[in-house]
């Protein structure tokens, strides 16, 4: 059978991507290589509670039930998106890891682990996490120090008695950071100056006032939408904040290097650690597309707004591919909904 349209990856821009699909009589699969809907989720670190409100946490044509202005927990999602796919009987295969991705004539040929798919049209919607980006230099590290990449973090259970260092100042790591101090010494390092925000004013979530703003979805090419790019995020809430002032979390500058058990930051200090949590985010791995001009030297896809220069080939889901929101639930649809007008 060739598709019309083949999507690979079934979180949520491959989900968001089938509803639009569905609108039409087109012939789809979505291909993920999962075990279930909503793994990714599931496999987050336990006391996960996304910085954005359910009423910014939806996919379009489903609202996410409950109380709007509550911040629901990954497992909430998790069990959203299997609710998304059976509510609009989307078309997915799981268990499927595309091999290769080519174009011969007009057709798309992927190559999987299940087989050999043809498609007119290919969505590659796997997300900007793909691949944990680690520093080289996590290697000069004793095998008795427990490393771990905040996907892999789960608990304080995982850890060994000793010191923590949690390396990055994310959303995710300044949560971490504040979960484990209660139990354990914990430093964050962090390369920039961290910058708080409230999560809620007047009893409104804070992106219900950036949404008013405009800044929400200010587009990338704005002046607005250049400016909050070229910053690092925010820190959504104080608690962190909190823990630094009281001296529970120990701030530290950026790690460049590491020997058996030691950090060493840049301001020419160093800790003995127990525990490393790399909360240094994902890189993306796209050497199994086999098209000429989609991937530069780099790594970097070739695209305008998830368009690509080879027709039929669109991504979806990319941080900033046109505002920043969307890479978040409530505003990957929307780009969901230009590609599939782009069809």
């Amino acid at each position: 059978m060739i598709y019309d349209v083949a999507v690979i990856g079934a979180g949520q821009a491959g989900l968001a991507m089938g509803f639009y699909l569905k609108q039409k009589r087109l012939s789809f699969v979505i291909l993920d290589k999962g075990s279930k809907i909503g793994e990714s989720w599931k496999e987050r670190y336990d006391s996960l509670k996304l910085f954005t409100p359910r009423s910014y946490s939806s996919l379009p044509g489903l609202s996410l039930e409950g109380e709007q202005n509550i911040y629901p927990t990954k497992n909430e999602i998790s069990d959203y998106l299997i609710g998304y796919t059976n509510t609009f009987s989307l078309p997915i295969q799981l268990n499927t890891t595309i091999t290769k991705l080519a174009k011969v004539d007009e057709r798309f040929i992927l190559s999987t682990n299940q087989g050999e798919y043809q498609s007119k049209n290919v969505v590659v919607a796997t997300g900007p996490f793909q691949q944990p980006n680690i520093p080289d230099f996590s290697k000069h590290l004793s095998g008795e120090v427990l490393q771990l990449h905040s996907s892999e973090y789960k608990n304080s259970r995982q850890l060994i008695k000793g010191t923590t260092v949690i390396v990055g100042g994310g959303n995710s790591g300044a949560q971490i950071a504040v979960e484990l101090s209660h139990e354990s010494e914990v430093f964050l390092s962090v390369g920039h100056r961290l910058t708080f925000l409230p999560q809620d004013i007047g009893n409104k979530s804070i992106f219900c006032w950036f949404d008013k703003l405009g800044i929400y979805k200010a587009n990338v090419n704005s002046k607005v939408g250049q400016f909050i790019k070229n910053r690092p995020d925010p820190i959504f809430g104080f608690e962190l904040k909190s823990q630094l002032k009281n001296r529970s979390v120990i701030l530290k500058s950026r790690v460049v290097s590491a020997d058996e058990k030691n950090l060493f930051f840049d301001d020419g200090s160093s800790v003995v650690v127990s525990n490393v949590i790399w909360s240094t985010g994902f890189k993306s791995d796209y050497r199994w597309i086999d098209i000429p001009s989609v991937v530069d030297e780099k790594g970097a896809l070739n695209h305008q707004r998830g368009v690509t220069p080879v027709k039929g080939l669109y991504f979806l889901g990319l941080p900033w591919q046109s505002s920043r929101g969307s890479a978040l639930l409530q505003g990957v649809g929307t780009d969901a909904e230009y590609i599939f007008k782009q069809l």
